[in-house]
């Protein structure tokens, strides 16, 4: 029987995550959050079940839809509300925003708006830990439009010829914003392209916490014991559109009542309600829990002060 701490942890992440963002599209629709946004409601299996094979000192690369990730990674809850609202006390300090979280005090390296962009910096990543000989691991996040990429299939490359301890996870929502995978790729079982490589691979349900838990899993063991890299596509949906900009037209209402009915939250409460693991008032006492945290997040963020002009070129690298 699955232990109750760790369901607790995976119910509570998920819970987090999808009020978060629902939060996130309130504060879009009231303009007290700016900008673009793009939402990872829907997909919180993938997240959760992936992170939590890892060890602490572990790494993360992250894509333009991050919130997820960060939240999984261990992220404080009121610093990633301030940082999508830009305040100084963010965990970027108001200057990254939604599509720029970083937390590498977490494992954290970052989100960016560059599609494959976790890629390169994932496989660094992985080329550092082999040098520094450490048995960290490094999973990298991105979507099904990524593999269409060239630095997917150099970064894959190099991190196959190298044995770097990368796994790379293609979170396949079916849509590069609006392009259907369908007509953006060749191939449409995406864990084929890792063929080219003589690379593990395999295909999940993302909707499935465990699932992804249990196959990223192994493929953490093989990658900390010196086997190499892997490729993980997990099958998904996004329930908001690309950013808040996009209506979805190009889904039809019985695509999103398919993956609504497949929804990782109440599937897998019910699921350990029926096993006995938790009851429903659990279940429900955990659900207010979190929109608390949320509330408080949202105010915290709100009442934090914005950054201050002479911190414009702080934090420059060049």
């Amino acid at each position: 029987m699955m232990d109750k701490t760790l369901a607790v942890q995976l119910l509570k992440q998920m819970m987090e995550i999808r009020q978060f963002e629902d939060k996130i599209m309130e504060l879009l629709a009231k303009n007290v959050a700016e900008g673009g946004s793009h939402l990872y409601a829907g997909m919180e299996a993938v997240a959760v079940g992936a992170i939590s094979a890892l060890r602490t000192d572990d790494y993360i690369t992250s894509t333009h839809r991050g919130h997820g990730h960060a939240i999984a990674k261990d992220g404080d809850l009121k610093a990633l509300m301030a940082e999508i609202l830009g305040r100084k006390t963010g965990v970027c300090k108001g200057k990254g925003g939604s599509l720029h979280l970083a937390d590498v005090s977490k494992g954290n390296l970052g989100a960016n708006g560059v599609v494959g962009g976790s890629i390169g910096l994932a496989t660094g990543a992985g080329l550092s830990i082999k040098m520094k000989k450490t048995d960290q691991v490094v999973l990298c996040f991105f979507g099904d439009g990524a593999t269409n990429q060239g630095i997917f299939y150099e970064s894959l490359n190099i991190a196959s010829l190298w044995q770097l301890p990368v796994i790379y996870i293609c979170e396949n929502n079916f849509y590069g914003m609006s392009v259907s995978v369908k007509r953006a790729s060749a191939v449409q079982d995406l864990s084929k392209k890792a063929l080219a490589f003589d690379m593990p691979a395999e295909t999940v349900d993302g909707m499935d916490v465990l699932a992804v838990r249990e196959s990223v899993s192994r493929r953490v063991n093989q990658a900390r014991s010196g086997q190499g890299p892997s490729f993980i596509v997990a099958n998904t949906y996004r329930y908001y559109g690309h950013s808040r900009s996009d209506p979805r037209v190009y889904r039809t209402r019985e695509e999103e009542k398919f993956w609504r009915e497949r929804d990782p939250i109440p599937n897998f409460s019910r699921k350990m309600i029926e096993q006995g693991i938790l009851s429903q008032e659990e279940v429900t006492q955990l659900e207010e829990q979190v929109k608390q945290a949320i509330e408080e997040a949202t105010e915290y963020a709100i009442d934090s002060p914005w950054p201050e002009p002479e911190e414009l070129y702080t934090d420059l690298y060049a």
